[in-house]
């Protein structure tokens, strides 16, 4: 009798071990729970969206306000073309800006809002008239690189005169 209920526990500790890592495993994909069915679309068009990916959250003040739903190249114009679902529960200004942020200096990215001052509001299916791309860490350290090298290059061709 003892040997079973030793068994019985190990079995639901190891039970309760893969439901938290089940857990985790959504909480880290973002996959939790998010009712699509009180959602609208909303379209943005960036030049860079850099590691931007479905499912990514939409954020406004911090908070979670949808979800990146689409991803999309535009080979005409040569911009990529983002659709995201936005909770039916919050309503934004037409001249909302979005722009491609990043938590954290190497962490996920994510959409930010920032609302304007428009008495009207965004409706399904808008487009954003403001949207700011994503910031590159490897072209920003490429331009001060090439910004240090070039002052140098000023000041030697200043010495020289």
């Amino acid at each position: 009798m003892e040997r079973t209920t030793l068994d019985l526990w190990v079995g639901i500790f190891v039970v309760l071990g893969l439901v938290a890592l089940a857990v985790l495993g959504f909480k880290v994909g973002n996959l939790g729970t998010y009712d699509s069915s009180n959602t609208y679309k909303l379209y943005g068009e960036f030049d860079n969206i850099g590691g931007l990916k479905v499912k990514a959250p939409v954020k406004s003040s911090g908070v979670v306000v949808g979800r990146v739903s689409e991803i999309n190249f535009d080979s005409k114009r040569f911009v990529a073309h983002v659709e995201v679902r936005l909770d039916g529960r919050y309503q934004f200004p037409k001249d909302t800006s979005a722009a491609i942020l990043t938590s954290g200096l190497l962490g996920e990215q994510y959409v930010g809002l920032e609302a304007g001052g428009d008495p009207k509001n965004l409706q399904e299916g808008d487009k954003f008239k403001l949207t700011q791309s994503a910031i590159v860490l490897e072209s920003l350290i490429g331009q001060m690189i090439y910004g240090k090298a070039s002052d140098g290059e000023d000041k030697a061709d200043k010495q020289t005169k």
